[in-house]
């Protein structure tokens, strides 16, 4: 909010609009998500509400705190361990212990459908090719980057889990034996 703000006083509305526009929707923002950040950025002094308009709005503008704090953030690199939890490794990890789930079966689908996020992604890239959409592209660049690292981590995944798969003796129920009690 505060990189919008730098731009010029908005609303909430506009605020959510021009995320929006930025990003190419990725990740939506609820216009009450948006209400509740500027509420937080006016508590600490990053933003300061403008009088309301004639038609009712209320616009926000940066403080000269939020400038000092927005270039800290930009400045500052993003933490591998600060990023959200992974839920397609832990869903992985939980079929790899779950009796009964058929693991390549897991991986197979979410390999498909990364393709098909692949292909759309880079469909969206080839039709926004224009200057004028350089956030947009680097955004969709970003999210191709990832399909591919996660198609790349998945074929890992197959390969590991088949190479284990031969070299892992059942135990006497039929179920491979988790490996913490392998190691025991």
């Amino acid at each position: 909010m505060l990189a919008l703000l730098r731009r010029g006083p908005m609303y909430g509305y506009q605020l959510r609009v021009a995320f929006e526009e930025t990003t190419g929707g990725t990740w939506p923002l609820n216009i009450g998500q948006v209400y509740t950040t500027l509420s937080r950025l006016e508590r600490d002094g990053l933003a300061v509400a403008l009088p309301e308009s004639e038609t009712g709005q209320r616009p926000y503008s940066i403080t000269d705190a939020g400038r000092a704090d927005l270039d800290a953030w930009f400045t500052t690199p993003v933490q591998r361990g600060e990023r959200p939890r992974d839920e397609l490794a832990i869903k992985l990890a939980l079929a790899l212990t779950t009796a009964g789930v058929d693991v390549p079966r897991v991986i197979q689908a979410q390999r498909s459908a990364t393709m098909r996020a692949l292909q759309e992604y880079t469909r969206l890239k080839n039709r926004t090719a224009t200057p004028t959409d350089l956030s947009w592209l680097l955004v969709l660049d970003a999210m191709i980057f990832q399909a591919e690292a996660e198609v790349r981590w998945l074929d890992h995944c197959e390969t590991t889990v088949v190479r284990h798969a031969r070299t892992t003796p059942p135990t006497e129920t039929g179920a491979e034996e988790p490996a913490k009690e392998r190691a025991r």
